[in-house]
């Protein structure tokens, strides 16, 4: 996956994915109108939003989410995001929002009759359900043909769960995941196997590493990244493979060995169902466009 992805859901409904893996920081620059509602979510590591030429700057800390709304004024988006950094953003129209909460406007400060001309910034902690629909988003596929459906599903199921003051009532399908320490050793376990993409921990191991049973890895995993454990860990590796190709600096055996494929023919074989393309024929698409 690229540091940045854009999904145009309707006019101006607008989710943007930020996953910095680099070794520095990710800068991002874009107008956004007046009347947009923002909801930027941390997911993890660090961001900062940077205002007035770099004289303020607002953090963005890992588990936090920000609320900024100024129908007086455009506020651009000016977004340094940290290395192994992850953030969501949501940008919906004030008149889509309305549609949505017309009926608990009295529940939302900002949609009242005397503050729909104010100014409103809210900061709040990212509860364990809105963290799992959020990685939801992040990890889903970006070559599905149904990725503006799921993500517009899910963005409304996170509006919902940010509004709810219920917790209680969040996860009722997955009640393990409803404890914020075990969400954080699922992620710590997907961070794991990323981080060991070659020669990853068996099942076993690595419920051991984080400390948890592994029947409740299998169903958190599941749970939070949509994909069983290696099934996450293969996509993951053919995209970043494909990084590499992009890079110029490796050929296909090399990549193949990088991500853990002894043999180039598996990696070969892998790489086309995922992507309908051999690696040496996608080499030979960027030199042509290049």
């Amino acid at each position: 996956m690229s540091p940045f992805d854009e999904i145009n859901i309707e006019d101006d409904f607008m989710v943007f994915r930020f996953l910095n893996n680099e070794l520095k920081p990710f800068s991002f620059q874009k107008l956004i109108n007046s009347d947009l509602i923002q909801f930027h979510f941390g997911i993890k590591g660090k961001a900062s939003f940077i205002f007035n030429e770099g004289r303020y700057i607002l953090p963005l800390q890992e588990s936090s989410s920000l609320l900024l709304y100024n129908p007086q004024k455009t506020l651009p988006v000016n977004l340094e995001i940290e290395p192994n950094s992850q953030v969501i953003s949501l940008f919906i129209p004030i008149k889509k929002f309305h549609g949505l909460f017309s009926e608990q406007a009295d529940y939302i400060p900002f949609l009242s009759k005397e503050n729909e001309q104010k100014k409103y910034y809210k900061e709040e902690n990212i509860s364990s359900s809105m963290m799992i629909v959020l990685n939801q988003m992040l990890n889903y596929d970006s070559n599905s043909p149904v990725k503006k459906l799921y993500i517009k599903g899910k963005t409304y199921e996170l509006l919902s769960l940010y509004f709810n003051k219920n917790e209680g009532t969040d996860i009722e399908q997955c009640p393990f995941l409803a404890d914020e320490e075990n969400v954080l050793k699922i992620r710590k376990a997907k961070d794991i196997v990323i981080g060991n993409m070659a020669e990853p921990p068996g099942l076993q191991e690595l419920a051991d590493q984080v400390g948890i049973s592994l029947k409740k890895l299998k169903m958190g995993f599941k749970q939070i990244y949509g994909d069983s454990v290696y099934s996450f860990l293969l996509d993951y590796k053919l995209e970043y493979a494909r990084k590499l190709l992009d890079s110029g600096s490796y050929n296909v055996n090399e990549v193949g060995l990088k991500i853990g494929y002894s043999t180039s023919s598996h990696f070969i074989a892998a790489f086309k169902k995922k992507f309908g393309i051999t690696p040496k024929k996608y080499l030979m698409s960027i030199d042509v466009d290049a």
